[in-house]
């Protein structure tokens, strides 16, 4: 099977998106700039944080609602 490559875009986040934090605890993504990495498959990475530090892998399908709704805006 092919290795696919990563895709990164960068991104803001403009409003609230949810995810399961590493504690097991539903957290938001902070408002403000990340990136958007497109993984294998039907998932996506959103990283964000001073230096990258911080990051969440959520399905495409959320990514997708979340731009849809406003909340995350690709900038590229």
């Amino acid at each position: 099977m092919p290795h696919m490559p990563t895709v990164t875009h960068t991104a803001r986040v403009t409003g609230p998106i949810h995810y399961v934090g590493h504690n097991g605890r539903d957290d938001t993504i902070p408002i403000g700039p990340c990136l958007v990495e497109q993984l294998g498959g039907q998932f996506v990475d959103i990283v964000w944080g001073q230096a990258g530090e911080e990051s969440a892998v959520l399905p495409m399908k959320e990514v997708e609602t979340a731009e849809l709704a406003g909340n995350l805006v690709l900038l590229d």
